[in-house]
């Protein structure tokens, strides 16, 4: 796994080893991000579930002022912590937390321009992550979900809407916009 583009490009990032582990591919990253890319410079991003933190990452390499980073694994955490300083990014620009991110992110202080969520598969977090969303995003937030093919997500969920679907084999990822 490593940085596709930007100040941090080629860096080479460290996962978690295990069956619950399932980091986003390089083409999938890719394409999710090339659907974003005009749109990110300046933003404020919160990677939930961030495992290894690759998806906040990448939007702080691509120009991103500010990523939160929220994990419920403590090993998680450690490496998200070991990603940003070997890609050498300044702490100002970013938050990394340990807890429940949905829980999380409704005491954050911050407003973010950019969701992304990647939840564990098939345990009803979806739908506490996105009610937990809807106060801590701006008036124009995206939510990029990823989730397997057999994760049926509805067309609207809270203020967010279903806005494109992005197949790739039996992941997915739904880009929820607010109205």
């Amino acid at each position: 796994m490593r940085v596709i583009t930007g100040s941090a490009r080629g860096k080479r990032l460290l996962t978690l080893e295990g069956q619950d582990v399932r980091p986003t591919t390089d083409r999938v990253k890719e394409a999710l991000f090339s659907s974003i890319q005009f749109e990110l410079e300046g933003s404020r991003v919160v990677d939930l579930f961030a495992g290894c933190g690759q998806l906040g990452i990448e939007a702080l390499s691509r120009g991103a002022a500010f990523a939160a980073f929220y994990d419920l694994s403590k090993g998680a955490v450690e490496v998200i912590r070991k990603n940003l300083e070997h890609c050498g990014f300044n702490a100002e620009r970013y938050s990394v937390k340990q807890g429940d991110g949905p829980s999380l992110v409704i005491l954050c202080d911050k407003k973010f321009d950019f969701c992304f969520m990647d939840p564990p598969y098939h345990n009803g977090l979806y739908e506490k992550a996105f009610a937990a969303m809807e106060s801590a995003m701006t008036e124009n937030g995206v939510i990029l979900c990823e989730h397997p093919s057999d994760v049926l997500l509805p067309e609207a969920i809270g203020s967010f809407t279903a806005a494109k679907d992005y197949r790739f084999g039996r992941i997915h990822i739904t880009k929820f916009i607010r109205g």
